[in-house]
This record gives C-alpha cells, structure tokens and sequence, in this order.
C-alpha cells in the first residue's frame, strides 16, 4: 500500500461528536479539515452514543472537500476496536485519529483491524493519523511514523503531553510561568528570558514526519477567546514548517489559516527564486544572485515548497 495522497490541512477543527450542533456547524465551517471526537470531549457514558452520532454524520452531511477524520479512544480501551469496525468502511471517512500513540505494534493492530473491516465503497484507502501526546509517545515517534504505510500525519497533543512530563501548565499549549531563563546583566540587572515547553517537541515531532513523507499538524491554542495567542502560536509552528494546527474554537479558523498561507511578499520572492534558477539552469550555472542573495538548489527546494504551499506550484 502505498502512502495517503498529501491534503491542505492548515486547520484541523474539532468538534466532540455527540454534540449535534456543533458536529453540523464543523461541517459547515471553513476549516480545512474536522475531526470529530469520541474520546476526550466525551463522557464515558456517552460513548456508544458518540460513534452513533459520528456514523450519521458521515453518511448524512456534506462535508464538501473538507477532509474529515474521526478520533477513536485510546488502543486498550473498551471502545475502540468496535469504533474502527463501525467507521472504517464509511465512504467519506478520510482518517482515524489515533490518541496516546506509543507502540508501532497497536499501530500495526489497529491497521489490521481497518484491513479487515474497510470493505471496497471507499474511493481511497482508510488513513492513520497519530497523535503524539506522551513522554513514551514522543520517544518513539520515529517508529511510530513507519509503523504502516497507512499513516498520514503525526499530531502534537499539547495539553496531554503537558501532563504526561508533569509541566506546571495552566494552558493548554503554552509554557508554564515559571520556565524561563534568569542570568544577571553587567549592570547588575536580573534579565529574564521566558522559554518554549514546545520547542523539542514540535521538533521532534516535524523531522519525524519530513522524514518519512507525512503531514505534521501542531496541537490546539486552548486560550481561543484571545486573537492575538491564536494568531501568534499559528504563526510559530507555520513558521517552523508544520502544515497545520488543530483549533478547538470556529473563531480561530481565520487567524490560523492566515499563519499557514505564504505571503504575497513570500510568494513573489520565491516566483523570482524559481524563475532565476531555472535562467541559472539554461545557462550552465548552479547558483545566482536574487535580491542581492545568492541562491543555489537548496534555495529552489525552499521557493518551491513555498509556492506548493501557496498552491501556486
């Protein structure tokens, strides 16, 4: 099998599938993608209610070109291999979400159990994504990433991987107060530098999937009543190279797809990239000079990923 074919995913909706109105509100969102939840954002009492309610949603709404996924419970849990027998052959299910990822052998299980179940109504095969919420999830994220050829994407869960380390963290996403840096300056002044929980983590997670061709999306800003963190926590993982970020809250969709589409200034610039590299290409030379910088084939893999992701290459 070969891998999922790459979707835009610059936000990743959620929305817990038990509530009616806000699953039927999802799908009429703008996000670029929805997952609705049967694990976290679910009572345990409402389970077996829950992946009822998701069964209709994907054979009842229209969901346009987003692309949707479903969040099982975890592997070990009562729940979820009836969930995956009763999703995986819905036509326009895209994905399983899987939580608290840690062994590439429960991976292997769970593919298995959609091997057996997905049936051929599908236009494409069922995907994996994983999310990577715990200290031994982050470990071996590597391993996880090849563990089927199923798997789309890896997904940073912030707020569980916060309590799996024991971060004193009152947000979900963000550092705790007191992780920041202290040195005196030679004035004799305290300087204190506030530091990112999130930095070895988004790192890990991002080479991992770069490494073996998946998506990585960056878990959700849980403070989303405030545009500016919103916009700002978007903005880091765009910039570092993720191709989304979960959001919890419509009122996000906007800032966080905005942080995940180039710039007219971005594009352009990597239009003038790949135009003189392909005049460098016609000429016999490796490397060219572009607004006073010099540029060789490293620069035209960057211009390109950039217009890819622009949708204009």
């Amino acid at each position: 099998m070969s891998r999922p074919a790459a979707r835009v995913t610059r936000t990743v909706l959620a929305a817990p599938a038990h509530r009616t109105r806000l699953v039927e509100s999802a799908a009429r969102s703008s996000a670029d993608a929805v997952f609705l939840d049967l694990e976290d954002a679910v009572p345990e009492q409402e389970k077996h209610e829950a992946l009822q309610c998701a069964r209709s949603a994907l054979l009842n709404l229209d969901w346009g070109d987003k692309t949707v996924l479903v969040r099982v419970n975890a592997y070990g849990s009562r729940f979820i291999e009836d969930e995956v027998r009763t999703l995986a052959p819905l036509a326009r299910l895209d994905s399983i979400l899987v939580p608290k990822a840690e062994g590439p052998p429960e991976i292997a299980d769970i593919a298995r159990w959609i091997d057996a179940a997905e049936g051929t109504a599908r236009a494409a095969p069922l995907s994996i994504d994983l999310l990577i919420e715990t200290a031994l999830g982050l470990v071996m994220v590597e391993m996880l990433a090849q563990s089927t050829p199923r798997i789309a994407a890896l997904h940073l869960g912030v707020g569980d991987l916060s309590g799996s380390i024991g971060a004193r963290s009152a947000e979900i996403g963000g550092s705790p107060d007191g992780y920041r840096h202290t040195t005196l300056s030679p004035c004799a002044r305290y300087v204190e530098t506030p530091l990112d929980l999130f930095a070895y983590p988004m790192m890990r997670v991002l080479v991992a999937a770069r490494a073996f061709g998946l998506r990585a999306i960056d878990g959700p800003c849980g403070a989303y009543r405030d545009a500016t963190l919103t916009r700002a926590w978007a903005e880091k993982a765009a910039a570092l190279g993720f191709d989304g970020k979960q959001v919890i809250h419509p009122s996000q969709i906007d800032a966080t797809r905005d942080a995940f589409t180039p710039s007219a200034d971005e594009l352009a610039f990597a239009t003038r990239v790949v135009d003189a590299m392909r005049q460098a290409e016609a000429e016999g030379k490796g490397a060219v000079s572009v607004d006073g910088k010099m540029i060789d084939y490293a620069n035209l893999r960057m211009a390109q990923r950039i217009l890819m992701r622009g949708g204009a290459a």
